[in-house]
């Protein structure tokens, strides 16, 4: 049975939307740190706690804190898995899908810019990698290359892009899930 989060503003179930590979990272990534990372985080925590007196112990508090972030992102591993809606990448040959590198013109700005549309786990606005939760992403997945589109940041701010060129994509492996 499959667990859902609940929005309380909504009241509705929500899932994250994850595809098969963002699944097989999580849990690739989740036995490297139950396997491998929590066994040596512990023994650091017990090294340093040898060292003496904990209250001015600075290798002990670091280590400790180490094995809290390993812990803490396993537990997330553990529920962003537990609570996923897994999805197909499936989409119309001429419209942006998921995976697709789409170049749009931001009227706004009078600039050009390359974007590719990811799931949220895998979000990375720096390197142009918007999610299709985004006000971007929204806006411009099903949409044809030439056509305008409103993007609607909130209720005061929305801007105008055009749709310049879409290059499909695939699900390949090739983008690391963020770190949280």
């Amino acid at each position: 049975m499959m667990e859902r989060l609940t929005n309380a503003k909504e009241g509705c179930a929500v899932y994250d939307e994850l595809t098969a590979v963002d699944i097989k990272k999580m849990r690739e990534e989740l036995d490297h740190r139950v396997r491998v990372l929590r066994p040596q985080l512990i023994e650091e925590v017990q090294t340093a706690r040898a060292f003496g007196d904990l209250s001015e112990n600075f290798e002990y508090k670091c280590a400790k804190q180490a094995k809290n972030r390993n812990d803490s992102r396993i537990r997330y591993l553990e529920r962003m898995i537990r609570t996923a809606k897994v999805i197909e990448v499936t989409g119309a040959a001429d419209a942006a899908g998921l995976f697709d590198r789409v170049t749009i013109y931001n009227e706004m700005v009078k600039k050009e810019m390359e974007v590719r549309i990811v799931t949220t786990l895998r979000q990375d606005a720096l390197k142009g990698l918007v999610s299709k939760e985004s006000p971007v992403g929204k806006a411009i997945l099903g949409r044809r290359a030439g056509e305008r589109v409103e993007i609607v940041v909130n209720p005061h701010m929305k801007y105008f892009v055009e749709i310049r060129k879409i290059e499909k994509g695939e699900d390949d492996e090739s983008l690391n899930i963020s770190s949280y």
